[in-house]
């Protein structure tokens, strides 16, 4: 089952969280959530980005407009040999990322280097700085094992109402 078919909060590392029969009990009394779980088809901001490895995620969160308390997108940019592409990306998707190929949150990047790609990688999660360091080390040992590098991240969220 694909993270697709599946929706409701998602935990630290992007993964359903299960609601309890107390839970889904307390929340039906209670008239529910104000808000359903986020989604990538979601309209959401640029919260924090970087593309400069030297930047540690608690330094890029704390300067940024996240909100700890909500679910992200959390993105990333890698650059890859055209031929490594669909093997990355079917790895990343293992861990419950998606391959992004449209322009939903604006024109996609060109590849610096001929014979290379831009693959852009998304997943919803809860996030903290620890998991942050976490994912983009996840993706840059996918870059560099499929022949290219990890450019960016970027985490999104629905815009403050």
């Amino acid at each position: 089952m694909s993270s697709s078919d599946v929706s409701g909060p998602r935990d630290l590392n992007g993964r359903v969280v299960r609601q309890g029969r107390l839970a889904r009990l307390t929340a039906r009394l209670r008239g529910g959530s104000s808000s359903k779980p986020l989604e990538l088809a979601d309209e959401v901001v640029v919260v924090a980005e970087s593309d400069d490895d030297a930047v540690a995620s608690s330094t890029a969160l704390e300067g940024s407009d996240w909100r700890a308390d909500d679910e992200v997108i959390l993105r990333h940019d890698l650059e890859l040999p055209s031929n490594r592409v669909k093997e990355a990306a079917e790895l990343a998707s293992l861990d419950g990322y998606v391959r992004i190929d449209d322009d939903r949150w604006g024109p996609l990047p060109d590849a610096a280097v001929a014979g290379h790609e831009v693959l852009v990688l998304a997943r919803v999660q809860t996030l903290d700085a620890l998991h942050l360091s976490q994912e983009r080390s996840r993706m840059a040992s996918l870059g560099s094992r499929h022949g290219g590098i990890a450019r960016r991240w970027a985490v999104l969220q629905r815009p403050a109402g």
